[in-house]
């Protein structure tokens, strides 16, 4: 099969012929019909994740859906000809975390294109694939579902049930590209009214179109200042989508008192990751600070039922497909901020 293999960080992945997946008893292979391109890649591809990515070399892609083939046999809910769509964080399905229904913080997590080989390829073996393949609607295409991908699904988790964003409620989301374009408009369903912030006023215009009601250029004016004047006070919730030192401390010092703010932008590992807070700002106005990590597979019937029926359009943030060699220009244009909206593999013969 053909896959865009990644072989040495920062240089051009390798797209060639490899050994097709090897099935397992309690895992599934599906033919990829679609995968995203996401900037968590991009950080997996600079090296930067190397705390969560499988030795050199690997498949990347976590984005992905597609068409059930094969099974193993102790596999009784998943059948070969299944629309799946894969969650970007798998459990192992008997822990306690996803015994009670939080699968993204599994104790014993797998990630496809980080902790075994993933979409960037024509076919892809997903583990214990009962619990972790997620039945695909008819009325969702394939191109929307990877789209959705990690960001649609990570903002749906972290805007909605870690955020608990609720109607009339004014948001600020840091960060225009996938998962912030995903918070705004999942957030504007809800019923929130929307700030975004962000650097590029293309994106700005982008997060328009998606629901922001309000916008604000940070390289032209302090957007915590702004946001807070914006809202007599400050957001009910602020949401970091890119996780760099500037909209972490800017989106915690957007919120009100007793406001939330919502972390869903990763840091780089290590020293670079470390970021100081102003702890006593945090007590004081009693802000809670709440991570949010993807988002666990008792929430994909909820979001996929919304997607169905036209309640939540993820395929609105698909602005281009591409094929595997076109994963270094996206990943290219990540590096230089210049990606505007999602961009999905459909072509995966080249």
């Amino acid at each position: 099969m053909k896959a865009a293999v990644l072989e040495e960080f920062n240089a051009p992945l390798n797209v060639t012929d490899v050994p097709d997946p090897v099935l397992t008893d309690d895992g599934a292979i599906i033919s990829v019909q679609a995968c995203g391109i996401c900037r968590s890649d991009w950080h997996g591809w600079k090296g930067e994740w190397t705390g969560f990515l499988a030795p050199l070399p690997m498949v990347g892609g976590h984005e992905m859906s597609g068409i059930v083939t094969e099974v193993g046999k102790n596999v009784h809910k998943v059948k070969p000809g299944d629309r799946v769509i894969v969650p970007f964080t798998c459990g192992d399905g008997t822990c306690q975390a996803c015994l009670e229904g939080n699968s993204n913080v599994c104790e014993h997590q797998t990630m496809p294109g980080f902790t075994y080989n993933g979409g960037f390829a024509e076919y892809a073996h997903v583990p214990t694939a009962d619990f972790n393949l997620i039945p695909l609607p008819e009325e969702v295409e394939f191109a929307q579902a990877s789209g959705m991908g990690c960001r649609f699904m990570t903002a749906y988790h972290g805007v909605l049930s870690v955020g608990k964003v609720q109607p009339g409620e004014w948001i600020s989301v840091y960060g225009s590209g996938g998962v912030g374009l995903s918070a705004i408009q999942i957030a504007t369903a809800a019923g929130a009214n929307v700030i975004a912030i962000d650097i590029a006023d293309d994106k700005l215009d982008f997060a328009r179109k998606v629901g922001a009601v309000h916008t604000i250029n940070s390289m032209n004016t302090d957007a915590a200042e702004a946001v807070r004047d914006l809202t007599h006070g400050g957001a009910d919730v602020s949401v970091d989508a890119l996780g760099i030192n500037a909209t972490l401390l800017s989106s915690l010092k957007s919120v009100k008192r007793k406001g939330r703010a919502v972390q869903i932008g990763m840091t780089p590992m290590g020293a670079d990751g470390l970021i100081p807070l102003d702890v006593n700002d945090i007590i004081a106005n009693e802000i809670s600070y709440l991570g949010s990590f993807g988002m666990p597979r008792a929430e994909f019937p909820r979001l996929l039922n919304q997607v169905a029926t036209g309640k939540l359009t993820p395929g609105d943030l698909v602005t281009g497909e591409t094929s595997l060699g076109g994963i270094i220009d996206v990943y290219n244009d990540m590096s230089n901020f210049k990606v505007n909206g999602v961009t999905v593999i459909t072509d995966f013969t080249k």
